[in-house]
């Protein structure tokens, strides 16, 4: 007992020093910040064995902490996301330090206000795939990306990552193996934040993929040439979504460590308009990669019509870039929705459509707003999916063509988030889940708690960015005098 108490004081102390904030013995944290604490108890060991590979590298080596620049790769809208929030993080906690980011796919849109604010530099050629950057999904999506010069852009892109050796730069790559072999590739000390993969894909419900024994026969979802960059003595740190994902790694000898979700992190919380309390609420995601955005949307739309409810209906179509709400404008007309002259303030939303009892509003960059207000998700999307499910919300999928939301993404995504979403296989079919889905309220409270595990707490980007700050970035003086206390949190 002496000995749990003893660690547990280890790790209040150890995050007390990384972060700044303080705790009392025996008086209750924030809930946020406690949702750390039991995140990085469960990671104790990793941490340990990264202050050790920290104290290897002699001080001269360290770069100073008034001339540090950190170079941030990442591969996809995302992975984008992510580095964002923990780049923001970073911020506060380092305003000297000098920030640049390198989106290897799409144009980073997501980094332009804090580019616009003087603080962040985009680096490198950027290219809009035809693939959305899901050309290992198809060969065909490959053929298009190198037709589009994508060769020719990621040769472009390896050379500002091969400049942060001669810039005396530290990197930090999120996402897959493209950005982690970038950072192995450059020579200087990097961090990697590991986010597509998860052992959850396999492991809760194995034998329905070939890919599942595959995976067993690893021991996990990551691969072997992954685990080498991984255990490289110039990566400072792996962090990954889950806990279980973290532990297959550990069993490879990759000190991972799980210490929250940064994708929860950018919720609001306001109330629900008094306008709509008392109508039902879907929000609907249509993905932003275009065409397949548009066709998304209009699969998910043409479905609800057909859908016979004795109460008033709202649709919150939340939309990324693309597609505009002009771009919709024709088929929404051709559905015999009437377009209003202005949308309600409460709403954040660009248009304001009404048909019969339903009522369709179109908002850019209003999720984070909308998101919490909805009972159910119609989702044919990537990373809003997830964060979605993640905030309690249950949704339903229609798969399409692709390239990215097809039939065998829309089945990973649902077997990464435990059933929380449901693909559909016909427009029949979703309308019967959609049906018994509004009218059994326990049954969308029991698959949005394991929507809630699947995707973690929020407080994650606070969290990894104390650890970037402290680990990757390499304060020498938390290396060497606290190298021996860290080691003590694995007893």
């Amino acid at each position: 007992m002496a000995k749990r108490i003893r660690k547990r004081d280890l790790i209040i102390e150890f995050l007390q020093l990384i972060t700044g904030i303080g705790l009392k013995k025996g008086k209750k944290a924030a809930p946020r910040f406690e949702l750390g604490i039991k995140d990085l108890q469960s990671s104790a060991l990793p941490l340990g064995h990264a202050a050790e590979r920290e104290d290897a590298l002699p001080t001269s080596d360290r770069i100073s902490h008034a001339s540090q620049r950190l170079l941030v790769i990442c591969n996809g809208h995302g992975e984008d996301l992510i580095a964002l929030r923990v780049l923001e993080q970073l911020h506060q906690l380092c305003p000297k330090i000098r920030f640049e980011v390198l989106p290897l796919v799409g144009e980073g849109k997501i980094f332009e206000r804090a580019v616009a604010e003087g603080w962040l530099v985009r680096l490198g050629p950027t290219i809009r795939l035809p693939s959305g950057g899901f050309s290992n999904q198809s060969l065909r999506g490959l053929i298009k990306d190198i037709c589009a010069g994508v060769i020719s852009t990621t040769f472009s892109q390896l050379g500002c990552v091969r400049n942060a050796l001669a810039k005396d730069q530290v990197i930090l790559a999120v996402g897959d193996l493209l950005p982690l072999f970038m950072a192995w590739l450059s020579g200087v000390p990097y961090g990697f934040i590991g986010t597509p993969k998860s052992d959850y894909t396999w492991r809760t419900t194995f034998g329905l993929a070939i890919s599942d024994y595959y995976h067993r026969c690893k021991g996990s979802e990551w691969d072997p040439w992954e685990w080498i960059f991984m255990r490289s003595s110039r990566c400072q740190m792996v962090a990954v979504r889950d806990l279980l994902t973290a532990r297959g790694l550990r069993r490879k000898e990759v000190r991972a460590i799980a210490p929250g979700n940064p994708m929860m992190d950018c919720f609001e919380n306001h109330s629900i308009p008094d306008l709509i309390k008392d109508h039902r609420r879907l929000i609907l995601l249509c993905g932003s990669r275009m065409p397949e955005a548009k066709e998304n949307f209009q699969r998910l739309l043409l479905a609800v019509e057909k859908l016979d409810l004795l109460e008033p209906l709202v649709i919150l179509a939340a939309l990324g870039a693309e597609p505009s709400c002009t771009q919709l404008e024709d088929f929404l007309r051709r559905r015999g929705f009437s377009m209003q002259d202005s949308a309600p303030q409460l709403f954040g939303a660009n248009a304001f459509w009404i048909k019969g009892a339903q009522l369709l509003f179109l908002g850019v960059g209003q999720f984070s707003l909308w998101a919490p207000w909805a009972e159910l998700g119609l989702a044919n999307a990537g990373t809003a999916t997830e964060q979605l499910v993640g905030l309690g919300i249950p949704a339903l999928s229609l798969p399409g063509s692709g390239p990215q939301f097809n039939n065998a993404f829309a089945i990973r995504q649902s077997r990464l988030l435990g059933g929380a979403v449901m693909p559909c296989s016909s427009e029949k079919e979703f309308l019967e889940r959609l049906k018994v889905l509004l009218s059994d309220e326990g049954l969308r409270h029991r698959l949005g708690e394991i929507g809630m595990r699947r995707m973690g707490s929020d407080g994650g980007s606070a969290v990894l960015a104390s650890l970037v700050k402290n680990v990757v970035l390499g304060d020498p003086m938390f290396s060497k005098k606290n190298s021996k206390f860290i080691q003590d949190l694995s007893i």
